[in-house]
């Protein structure tokens, strides 16, 4: 039988503050989304000001980060290359700002973050990660 890591509650606050740290230090209003491998959610956080849409947005990023097993940034990038048929794909978030977390070569989850531009969000979920 193999074993995989697993993210604990503790991992998910550590990595939910600092990405509120990082988005709060450039008074960026985005929601964070946090999931498991198989993309549920474990954590969303909507900070003062962030639109209601990013509360979806952010988990969709997430999800896909986490079932893809890379970055949303990618799915974007198809796209935008003339892969038009990934629209059709049963991911929501395929946007930059998806980040999955690696541990041990292998995925335990990923961090979606919506509300300001997609590479700023990237730099939340990254920062959040980064806290691991």
């Amino acid at each position: 039988m193999k074993t995989k890591p697993m993210l604990t509650l503790e991992d998910v606050r550590r990595i939910a503050a600092a990405a509120e740290a990082e988005a709060s230090a450039h008074r960026w209003a985005v929601t964070i989304a946090i999931v498991d491998d198989g993309g549920h959610l474990l954590w969303l956080q909507r900070l003062d000001g962030a639109p209601p849409i990013s509360a979806q947005i952010a988990q969709g990023k997430a999800q896909t980060a986490a079932l893809g097993q890379r970055e949303s940034k990618g799915y974007e990038d198809m796209i935008n290359g003339g892969r038009a048929s990934f629209l059709s794909a049963p991911l929501t978030g395929m946007l930059e700002g998806g980040v999955p977390i690696v541990v041990e070569g292998q995925v335990a989850g990923a961090v979606g973050v919506s509300g300001v531009k997609s590479s700023e969000d990237a730099q939340v979920a990254r920062a959040g990660i980064a806290a691991l």
